[in-house]
């Protein structure tokens, strides 16, 4: 009897591969034959580096890098040698997570960070990379990663810019030359959720400054410099982009990449799916168990569950899925292939036990549902 069992993280309790060895536990102490295939999931956000590199055989690596304040730090992405293969999460660089609310400033916060990690994979061999696009603190337009790969970015006078978003009100002139070569053989599949353009009510700095501390005025200034850079950006490179859903994505970078590389945006799930190589393991499959931390009407935007339901109905599997909390709107999960969707939590607590338990309480619940299974059988 084969599961395929592909979670999502359980955010705070545990990592996607932490969930699928708690998964496996469970199907064994009723099946214990049975032939379980892990695949740690990810949709573009935290966790897509670790899930990529257990599924594709690759290794975790350490780069010098910096912070989005241009801190030094050492950051870890994923590396799969013979496929040439760089997994790169922003957030390892740019993220907000690295810098403390108090000193959070997306009028100087760079994305430089990220285009050290680029360079790094680069001088390792890569050609092909992903990118996940969550997480970030940044919203520069990926002008500081572009610097990091060789760009110049000058004022009216011939002067360099600095760093940040918002120097990029006196940008006047974005200068290639420079720009690393071996970029010309990179391929980049980019993973984000984000549909949202540049500029605008719907833009970068609109929708995404706030949640990392922006006030209305400096979401205005940052809006107004990203306009400048947008039609520097369109004169350097033939590209206008700045419409094009998912280039506001991490602060703008999503323009950088469509602007500057060979590149294409998926949705994040679909990109961990194919690299993880998700349908062709489907074959013959009896049940996929799949889950995250919480189930609710946001799973439909194309959260983990979603997109394994998707690849499971397609091959006329079962799928379950269970989570720590099953939140207002999952019935309508139903409607789109779920077989059931089961809480793991096994009685009244508190939250910090919770997540504590939560490999255990996994475990359990996988088990309990094994037991319908054999039941059936």
């Amino acid at each position: 009897m084969k599961f395929v069992l592909a979670p999502d993280s359980f955010k705070e309790s545990m990592s996607a591969a932490e969930a699928v060895a708690a998964m496996e536990r469970g199907v064994r102490t009723v099946f214990p034959d049975a032939e379980c295939v892990g695949l740690p999931m990810a949709d573009g956000g935290e966790g897509t580096v670790d899930a990529l590199v257990a599924a594709r055989g690759g290794a975790l690596v350490d780069a010098a890098a910096q912070d989005a304040l241009g801190r030094s730090l050492v950051a870890r992405y994923g590396y799969v040698a013979d496929e040439r293969l760089a997994i790169i999460e922003i957030a390892a660089a740019a993220g907000i997570q690295l810098i403390d609310p108090a000193d959070r400033d997306q009028r100087i916060a760079s994305t430089f960070g990220v285009g050290r990690l680029i360079t790094d994979a680069l001088d390792r061999g890569a050609r092909r990379f992903v990118i996940g696009l969550g997480g970030s603190v940044t919203t520069d337009g990926g002008a500081g990663m572009l610097h990091a790969l060789g760009a110049q970015l000058f004022d009216a006078d011939g002067r360099d810019l600095p760093g940040g978003g918002a120097a990029l009100a006196r940008l006047a002139r974005i200068d290639l030359a420079g720009f690393d070569p071996r970029l010309l053989d990179a391929t980049f599949e980019i993973a984000s959720d984000v549909t949202n353009p540049l500029l605008g009510a719907e833009g970068a700095a609109a929708v995404f400054g706030p949640q990392k501390g922006a006030d209305d005025e400096t979401v205005r200034e940052l809006d107004a410099a990203l306009a400048v850079y947008a039609r520097v950006l369109a004169e350097a490179t033939g590209r206008d982009v700045a419409g094009l859903p998912g280039a506001g994505a991490a602060g703008g970078l999503g323009a950088a990449f469509l602007a500057c590389f060979d590149c294409r945006l998926r949705r994040g799930i679909d990109v961990v799916m194919q690299a993880a190589g998700l349908s062709a393991r489907m074959a013959g499959a009896a049940y996929v168990f799949t889950g995250e931390g919480s189930l609710d009407a946001q799973t439909l935007g194309g959260k983990t569950p979603l997109g394994v339901a998707e690849v499971a109905v397609s091959a006329d599997v079962p799928v379950i899925a269970f989570a720590g909390r099953i939140g207002d709107g999952a019935e309508a999960l139903y409607d789109h292939g779920f077989s059931a969707l089961v809480p793991i939590v096994a009685g009244v607590g508190d939250l910090p036990q919770a997540l504590r338990d939560g490999p255990k309480n996994l475990e359990r619940a996988v088990a309990t549902v094994c037991r319908l299974l054999a039941l059936r059988r």
